[in-house]
């Protein structure tokens, strides 16, 4: 199937071909024609999949069909909520790209930045809007934003919107809506409290699902690494100096920890770049736009702060700390071996860890490839550490009070 097949208009498939792409993905196919024809859709696909074009293209397309617009400038027709500034601008960037021949107007807002050039874009109007929900809502509150017009609303990531704690604001933005809005939920699994929201806010909705959730690519070779905690950034240091090489995302659980082996990295003369949630907006952009140009080989994030990034030609994904969330791996080794490409994962398990990836297997149905053959194996009866106070009984000397004037004394508490 091409695109010419899913009734998408020429300067839109130009602006597509220009983008490299000949032939829509599984997702796009199922996906396109069902929001032309002004159907509700969930749809649950793994980053990696093709769905943003899957919701950017048929919105365009709607858009194109009816593009007069009025003189006194152009009302939001459709509205994309993201839950990260990353991906908002992500998204941002493709709405661009494939609405390069027509005269449609995107823009994107999120917060941790100055709001009036955002204000100065809104009020010059737009067709399409991209917005994180705190800063959307914030920008309507003020009135800079009306949303009477909005004939399409997607919700991209739903289930990590909700995990952020976004469910309150997602609701709050789709009653501000027209109430004969079409709703396209996108989600990378669709766990009970996303299947809640749905039925509550969607319409008879059609149901798109490309492969299993846990489905990882049969292109990235995953490897596992038993090793006690405390070799982890040796271990680090000696797979970067002598197996992994090209581009490389490293994750960690914490803003710490990245922090931690960012210093440990540079100081061992690798470039490296980071991101996390304690940077603020800019800084996040331009570790990515230098991991992306080339300037470091190496970026090392967390979870939140990734979500969604798409990086083309990454060579392998490093998980130095594990995740407690299986579906988060699923998330994470997706971002290498895309569009066919093939790559590598690493992981890094210690004895505190097992369990995950216990889950982690189960999930993907698949045993991952022990590697025993390193400097820092972990004993194979290793326990979890758990670190208990040195300090035992009082620090009183013995002997201070008789047993007799202790049962005497009458303790106020």
């Amino acid at each position: 199937m091409s695109f010419k097949d899913l009734k998408i208009s020429k300067p839109i498939l130009r602006a597509v071909a220009e983008a490299g792409y000949d032939n829509p993905t599984l997702v796009q196919e199922k996906t396109i024609p069902l929001v032309l024809y002004k159907k509700d859709v969930i749809v649950s696909a793994q980053t990696g999949t093709g769905k943003t074009a899957a919701f950017a293209l048929p919105i365009l397309q709607s858009l194109l069909d009816q593009q007069d617009a009025p003189k006194k400038g152009k009302t939001i027709k459709a509205l994309i909520v993201s839950p990260t500034r990353e991906l908002a601008i992500q998204i941002e960037d493709n709405f661009k790209t494939y609405s390069t021949y027509t005269n449609l107007r995107t823009t994107v807002v999120y917060g941790g930045t100055p709001i009036e050039p955002q204000k100065d874009v809104l009020k010059k109007g737009v067709d399409i809007l991209i917005a994180t929900p705190g800063r959307l809502l914030d920008l309507h509150k003020q009135d800079i934003i009306n949303l009477d017009y909005v004939e399409t609303l997607v919700l991209d990531e739903a289930d990590l919107m909700l995990d952020m704690g976004f469910i309150d604001d997602v609701r709050k933005i789709e009653r501000l809506c027209t109430k004969e809005k079409q709703i396209l939920l996108f989600s990378a699994t669709i766990p009970h409290k996303v299947e809640q929201l749905a039925n509550s806010i969607l319409n008879s909705p059609e149901r798109v699902e490309v492969t299993q959730n846990s489905s990882t690519s049969k292109n990235v070779a995953q490897l596992l690494y038993y090793v006690p905690k405390k070799n982890k950034i040796e271990l680090c240091l000696h797979l970067l100096r002598n197996t992994i090489k090209g581009n490389i995302i490293i994750f960690r659980r914490t803003k710490f920890g990245v922090d931690k082996l960012e210093k440990t990295l540079l100081k061992n003369n690798y470039k490296v770049d980071s991101i996390h949630g304690d940077k603020s907006q800019t800084g996040r952009q331009d570790a990515l736009n230098r991991f992306k140009k080339g300037d470091v080989n190496i970026l090392i994030a967390t979870d939140v702060a990734a979500r969604g990034i798409d990086i083309n030609d990454l060579d392998a994904v490093v998980n130095f700390d594990l995740p407690n969330v299986p579906e988060t791996y699923v998330h994470r080794i997706g971002r290498t071996a895309r569009a066919g490409n093939t790559g590598m994962a690493f992981s890094f398990c210690s004895a505190d860890e097992k369990e995950y990836i216990k889950n982690i297997q189960q999930l993907i149905q698949l045993q991952l490839d022990i590697v025993e053959e390193h400097p820092y194996p972990l004993d194979p009866k290793a326990k979890p550490i758990i670190h208990k106070s040195k300090k035992t009984g009082s620090k009183h000397r013995k002997g201070r009070k008789s047993e007799a004037s202790k049962k005497k004394k009458k303790r106020w508490y």
